[in-house]
């Protein structure tokens, strides 16, 4: 409970006083006259005078010492100047670090990315953004699609941009920045398979190469294979997907990667299969409930300008 009229708590005595009071307390008492912060403030000496008097009334005791040649805080005021003004450097510093966000002359962004978004979607907007704006730092994540997921969840990553399946969240928002299919691909000691129509069965009697158990992408392509009747079952697991090409190139077995990785590749070559393999799609996502920063918003739309 506490008396509107004295405007404080009675328990803890804490005082409810304007914080316009406390910003023309803070001026006057930085530049030692009224008449100097008077023009600071874009106000007049009068009005000024007169806040300084109802806050020393407010607080119930004298916070200038007033002569002919400006105003002295007394013992009160010194021990009040020094937490005011505090407050009042670091609302200055916040508001100019929000100006200069704005205008992107500073900022962060934090992105959570999977390899094949990097290569086909990522890193041609990262190369537009830093051209635009060289001042943001950015902090780019190698995830896979579970991890970027619980990143963005867990406010880590600002935006994260991964390829499906993707674990649907009422939390996060997803937006197709566009689609792709992969492409069998094998080495020189498999070139048998090059040239010509391969079934999936026939791909499959070869050594395979993909991710582990645990992604997604495995599970894509085990569900894709059981519903066209065969068993999905790799003889090599790899960590990331930028490593199953050079583990294609050294003759570990077949494997499938989208074509974007191929460009400029020797060494390989392309399995025509009868049927395509599953469409898939390179998806932004964000936390629904959190707006994005100046500067995260200026990199989505440089993503979802490839859409």
């Amino acid at each position: 409970m506490f008396d509107i009229s004295k405007k404080y708590f009675k328990r803890g005595a804490v005082m409810y006083v304007n914080y316009e009071y406390y910003r023309v307390f803070y001026y006057v008492a930085k530049y030692g006259n009224v008449t100097q912060a008077a023009r600071v403030l874009f106000n007049n000496q009068p009005n000024l005078t007169r806040t300084v008097k109802t806050l020393e009334s407010e607080l119930g005791c004298p916070l200038f010492i007033r002569s002919n040649r400006g105003m002295k805080l007394t013992p009160e005021g010194s021990r009040l100047y020094e937490r005011v003004r505090v407050a009042f450097e670091n609302i200055e510093a916040g508001e100019a670090e929000i100006i200069e966000s704005r205008n992107l002359k500073t900022g962060f962004v934090y992105v959570a990315s999977s390899e094949v978004a990097l290569h086909c979607v990522l890193l041609p907007a990262l190369k537009q953004y830093r051209a635009l704006y060289p001042c943001i730092r950015l902090k780019i994540s190698n995830h896979s699609t579970p991890q970027a997921v619980d990143a963005i969840k867990n406010g880590i990553a600002d935006i994260a941009v991964v390829t499906t399946p993707t674990l649907p969240s009422a939390a996060i928002e997803e937006i197709t920045v566009r689609k792709f299919r992969e492409v069998a691909v094998c080495g020189p000691s498999f070139s048998k398979l090059s040239g010509r129509k391969v079934t999936f069965a026939e791909l499959l009697e070869n050594p395979v190469i993909s991710l582990g158990t645990q992604t997604k992408t495995y599970e894509l392509y085990s569900e894709f294979f059981a519903k066209n009747g065969l068993r999905f079952r790799p003889e090599t697991e790899a960590a990331t997907a930028d490593q199953i090409l050079p583990m294609i190139k050294a003759d570990l077995g077949i494997g499938f990667v989208p074509e974007e990785f191929l460009s400029g590749v020797e060494g390989v070559s392309v399995i025509e299969t009868e049927k395509p393999l599953p469409e898939r799609e390179i998806r932004l996502l964000k936390r629904r409930e959190q707006p994005l920063g100046v500067a995260a918003k200026e990199l989505e739309k440089l993503i979802l300008k490839q859409m």
